[in-house]
């Protein structure tokens, strides 16, 4: 039914419909007055109990008749409440349907949230783990980085047949989700399953205690989740050493996920330019266009041997046409209006999900939906980690692959420093890069000038984010090779930086030139005060995670185009699989 023919003649919300059906004791959506009686959809029942409470909702319209029996609407609490004066809540819930509405498309497939966040059932649906700190959480006014993980596990009806049934969940599908700090746009970087890499030492929650799971050398990335009993924090860490980019926040599915959200859509468009036959993953289509849901849909991502050259690579690059067109399709005014949609994908999405603390309720998830709200589809553009065949392989047999440094580097570097992998309008970007330059060349004019001795250099030195034991030899580095015998070792920062920063007096900056050419800071890395300091007074040097080691230079500046051969494509994009 069209919810804008019905539902809003008279102005009213399709959230703001549900009425009690006294003959079932249940809630239930009812689009329109002229169609009393006629039943929507009934509202779902709790089914889990949420380890993450969310914030109370606002009590259902006066419109709408008091709970008698049964349950309220999703949402609501039981019994009477007093109703909100001024008729609030209908305008609050059609701006939060704006936020949510095909905001998290990508997160919804890779990840999923839902359509009707505000919702307190959905909290039942929630899984939550307790990662041991690995990511800080998402901040406002701060790049965003969360991790999507798609698990092998066989787990959910009707997967059993798929691969290997014994497996444990490994990390199969793999993608870091960057948002930049204005929100203009995203990177979505897929990590390839076969990447041989170090898996860091992690602590795991294992019945109820602790264990400290050792790390491993040269091993296949996706054995950072489930090997040994890893959980999705051991994933995270990984992650933060192979690119240096702090992660805040994850979200796993499994295969599920797919299924059920492409059904809730009611299918995702996808082009094939070949016909396809794959008998392992069963994908069997025609070339063309296609609406795949379900178990197709599933087919669809997993299916590797007919695409490309048959690895994991291209299987990648269909995983990533197939979620810009969810996206897409949850960004249409088909998806956006169909309040069965967004019921179904609301269900689907958070029954779906696993997520950590940080994200461990609706107001969590709302909260990180508003935040993505403004992203058009367009200034998303997915690629994968560079990467090369494994020379340690037989040439006719292999099977992995290790990072192309390359492309690889310059391509994490523009994450890190929040550049888009995207093309902007150019008399925008044309006043960011005056903007830019101007602010360069005042932040450049900090290293002219005098230097001072390197004996009468102070500064008390702390690790925000470097190595650990940074500070310890930076401060050994700089008193043996350097001459800089006032130096203090101050141990850990109180907080994480991501760029290196030395902190000074305007009657310091000889010394702070002095150690910014000792250290290879950049400009950028200065920080003068405006008030002079006391004699004797120490400078403060924080070591951030661009920090690797004593006299290595760091903060080169990003480049501003991603290196030539690098994957890419924007999520506005329909591609045919090939």
């Amino acid at each position: 039914m069209d919810a804008q023919s019905r539902g809003r003649a008279d102005e009213i919300d399709p959230a703001d419909q549900w009425v009690l059906n006294p003959r079932t004791g249940n809630y239930e959506l009812q689009l329109g007055r002229s169609a009393a009686q006629q039943r929507l959809a009934s509202a779902p029942r709790r089914t889990r109990r949420s380890s993450t409470a969310a914030p109370a909702p606002a009590a259902p319209s006066p419109a709408v008749p008091k709970p008698r029996r049964g349950e309220g609407p999703p949402g609501g609490r039981r019994g009477g409440g007093r109703s909100r004066k001024g008729g609030g809540a209908p305008d609050r819930r059609k701006r939060l349907l704006k936020v949510t509405g095909g905001t998290l498309a990508f997160l919804l497939v890779g990840g999923g949230v839902g359509g009707y966040l505000y919702y307190q059932h959905l909290n039942d649906n929630l899984n939550v783990i307790d990662t041991g700190g690995a990511g800080g959480g998402f901040k406002k006014d701060q790049p965003i980085n969360v991790l999507v993980i798609g698990t092998d596990k066989r787990s959910g009806k009707g997967n059993e047949g798929y691969g290997d049934a014994e497996s444990v969940g490994h990390a199969d599908t793999t993608i870091l989700f960057h948002v930049s700090k204005d929100r203009s746009n995203a990177t979505a970087l897929s990590i390839p399953r076969d990447l041989i890499t170090d898996i860091p030492s992690c602590p795991t929650k294992i019945d109820g205690s602790v264990k400290e799971i050792p790390g491993t050398r040269g091993t296949r990335f996706n054995n950072s989740l489930g090997q040994e009993g890893r959980d999705p924090g051991c994933t995270m860490r990984t992650v933060k050493q192979l690119t240096g980019i702090d992660v805040d926040n994850f979200m796993m599915v499994d295969f599920n996920a797919v299924k059920n959200l492409s059904t809730a859509v009611g299918g995702v468009p996808v082009c094939l330019a070949k016909d396809v036959d794959d008998r392992d993953s069963k994908l069997n289509l025609k070339a063309g266009e296609h609406r795949l849901e379900g178990e197709q849909a599933l087919a669809f991502v997993r299916t590797r041997h007919s695409f490309g050259n048959e690895s994991d690579l291209d299987r990648i690059k269909t995983q990533q046409q197939f979620l810009g067109s969810m996206m897409r399709e949850m960004k249409s005014k088909e998806t956006l209006t169909s309040p069965k949609k967004f019921f179904s994908l609301a269900e689907a999405a958070t029954k779906s999900l696993t997520v950590d603390q940080g994200l461990g309720s609706i107001g969590k998830l709302t909260a990180l939906a508003g935040e993505l709200k403004d992203i058009n589809p367009k200034n998303v553009t997915f690629t994968t980690l560079p990467v090369v065949d494994n020379p340690n392989e037989p040439a006719n047999r292999k099977a992995t692959v290790v990072l192309n440094p390359s492309q690889a580097d310059p391509l994490l570097q523009m994450i890190r420093q929040d550049v888009s992998l995207t093309e902007v309008e150019k008399k925008e970007q044309a006043a960011k890069d005056a903007a830019q330059a101007d602010a360069k060349n005042k932040q450049d004019a900090l290293l002219q000038g005098n230097r001072a001795p390197a004996g009468d250099v102070r500064v008390d030195v702390y690790n925000g984010g470097g190595p650990p034991g940074s500070a310890s030899t930076t401060l050994t580095w700089l008193q043996n090779s350097k001459g800089v015998y006032k130096a203090g070792n101050h141990g850990n920062a109180s907080a994480r930086l991501a760029a290196t920063q030395l902190e000074y007096a305007p009657n310091q900056a000889d010394q702070a030139r002095a150690l910014a050419d000792m250290m290879g800071l950049p400009a950028s890395a200065l920080k003068p005060g405006a008030v002079d300091a006391a004699p004797k007074t120490p400078m403060k040097l924080t070591l951030g995670s661009d920090f690797k080691e004593p006299g290595t230079p760091l903060g080169a500046a990003a480049p501003q185009q991603a290196p030539e051969g690098v994957q890419r494509v924007e999520a506005d994009k329909a591609v045919c699989a090939k």
